[in-house]
Order: structure tokens, then sequence, then C-alpha cells
């Protein structure tokens, strides 16, 4: 595990200033770019202790030049948030990092990156070579942006069209793990706190790949209760408003005349939200009520008690889709759809037995 010592040494600030970053508080002082230095730092330290600590396990092999061959690219990057939106979500961060990591890896120069509030402007994208599409895209637009960058791979997000490269991981099964997982530890009334999207001006309510897996799983047991599904709209806009989101929708959880025993937050900003609103209702986490979330974000471990989080391998994602995005600059004709594993960390914030 990283401590918040390491990176205060690394960013050369505070072990204080970095506590008070990583948990979004709102009334410190602190420039942007050292505040992105932060959140950066301690998503690339994550990023890099175990896959060192494991690569110091494993006997060492030759690796075939081919997989690190150099690669004549400009490549442009189009991300869905933009650089200060990225900073509230550093699982983002760490998606972008992959992407670049293994850029370096083959020498690929990094073109452009941009990140559209609006359509994207498709002239920055000619002469490029390929382009890496991180996050949700209306169809519209990417296939706006496959008429000028045929090679276009999708990042974390799967847009169901099968002529394109995507990678990403399987949030509903992820989803089913952790309900199966808390029902056997005993939790009967699990909440959900997230959000829904505006996708071409439509309201996708229940689409969410973590909320659709939510109302299925209970469906399929006959307990499925509306009541205990607490959505607020995804806006992308505002350093704290997923927090607020998840504050806000938990408030609502916890107002009900039966509380659930359990909150399953959307991702680990929400659950940061969710840990205000019971602490301020005066119960304890997790003796009155648990919290399990999504990504572990650096953040997870340092929370009180520290966040069972289900660990989504954004790192790895970006660097997946810089090898498929290689494959198809080498001639691959035809797509591939990768999905990376999950991996549930429970920490503090749930009582359930050893062997689960």
């Amino acid at each position: 595990m990283v401590t918040i010592k390491e990176i205060a040494k690394a960013v050369g600030v505070s072990s204080g200033t970095v506590s008070r970053v990583l948990n979004y508080d709102p009334t410190l002082s602190v420039s942007e770019v050292k505040r992105q230095a932060i959140i950066e730092t301690a998503e690339a330290l994550n990023y890099a202790t175990p896959r060192a600590r494991k690569t110091a396990l494993l006997p060492t092999f030759p690796i075939p030049m081919a997989s690190h061959a150099e690669v004549s690219a400009h490549i442009a990057i189009v991300h869905f948030l933009a650089p200060q939106e990225e900073l509230v979500d550093p699982y983002y961060v760490g998606v972008r990092l992959g992407i670049e990591a293994r850029c370096r890896e083959y020498k690929i120069d990094i073109a452009r990156v941009f990140n559209p509030d609006v359509p994207v402007d498709l002239s920055m994208l000619v002469g490029v070579s390929a382009t890496i599409v991180v996050g949700h895209h209306p169809k519209v637009e990417i296939e706006a942006m496959a008429k000028v960058c045929p090679q276009l791979v999708m990042a974390d997000y799967n847009p169901r069209m099968p002529q394109f490269d995507c990678v990403r991981a399987d949030l509903g099964e992820a989803t089913l793990h952790i309900l199966d997982s808390l029902d056997q530890a005993g939790y009967r009334r699990i909440g959900f706190v997230g959000g829904y999207e505006l996708m071409d001006n439509d309201a996708l309510m229940h689409g969410e790949q973590r909320c659709k897996a939510f109302i299925e799983w209970h469906e399929a047991r006959g307990c499925y209760r509306p009541e205990l599904l607490a959505l607020g709209q995804s806006e992308r806009f505002g350093q704290n408003l997923r927090l607020e989101t998840g504050y806000q929708q938990a408030k609502s959880l916890l107002s009900l005349e039966v509380r659930p025993d359990a909150i399953l937050a959307a991702n680990d900003n929400m659950a940061i939200g969710t840990y205000r609103a019971i602490q301020e209702a005066g119960l304890s986490i997790p003796e009155d009520i648990a919290v399990v979330a999504f990504n572990d974000i650096p953040v997870a471990q340092f929370l009180n008690p520290p966040l069972s989080t289900m660990r989504i391998p954004g790192e790895l994602i970006g660097e997946v889709a810089v090898d498929l995005l290689v494959e198809r600059l080498n001639g691959r004709d035809y797509s591939k759809h990768v999905t990376l594993p999950t991996d549930m960390i429970w920490r503090g914030s749930a009582n359930l037995p050893s062997d689960t």
C-alpha cells in the first residue's frame, strides 16, 4: 500500500496537504498544478507498486523485440472529461497514465489530447494515425470521428458498435459479485447510490451497467425495492459534484422509514459523499451501515474506515487500448473486444466473513 508520506515526498508537499487533496477538502488553498501533481502521483504510485512487486516475485524471461518495437504513429486521445473534471475522478487519471506509459514504450507520439465539451472538432483529427476514445460518447459522434480517422479504439466504453476495438471491465459482473458477497454476509436491505446519464438528450435512467445489474439481481430474488435505488443526474461540471450527488442520494436512503443496512455506491467519489451523510446522521460505518463502491482510487484506503471497493484496472485498460491500436496499425483487419477482470478489495467499511 502506498502511503501518504510517500506521495508527499514525491510531490514535495506536506502529508497534510496530500491528505486534504485526496479527501477533496474544499477549504484547502492549493494551486491546480499542485493538486494535479498530487492526484497523478498517488495514482501512478498505486499503479506501479503492485506491478513492481509482482515482477520481483516472477522469473525473468526475454521479451520478444516485437512487443517493444517502435511504431511510427501520431495518435490523438479524445476524452469525455476536461482536465479539471478528470481530477475529480482519479480513476480516469489512471486510464490516461496507462495510455501515456504504453505509448512511451512503443515510442508513439501522442499528437493531440483534447476534451470535447461540445461535439468533437473533427478538423483536429486530420492527419492523425489513430484515436483512442476514452469514456462515453454518443454513437453519432463516434461515427463522425471514424469518417475522419477510421482507426478508433474505445477505452472504458463499449458503444455496441462491433466494428471498433474496445477494452473495458465488466461492471455488471462486478456488481453481482459484490451483491452476492454482501448477501452471504447477512446484509438484507442493500441500497444503491448512483447516477443516470443524459446521452443525445435522452435520460438513461437504469441503463448504466452497475444500476442495471443491481436491479436484475434483486428482481431475480423477488426482493427489488425501488425506494432503495437513489439516482442523481451524472453532471460533469464542478469539482465536488459527484461527492455531493453521493451525499444527497445517501441522505434520501437514510431518510427512509426502514433504512438500508448497506449502501453500494457507483464509484468511490459517491462513496465519500455517502460517508458524510452517514456520519452526519450519527451513524457508524460499518456497525450501523456498510458502504461498498467501485474504482479503488487512492483516497479509498485512507478513509475512516478504509473503503471496501471493486478495483477496476484503469491503467491496464489504457495500456491494452494502445496495444489494440498498435495491432490495428500493423494490419489487423478485424475487431477485438477485450474485457479485463476486476478485483474486490474488502476493507473496514463492511463486515464480511474472513473467507469472503
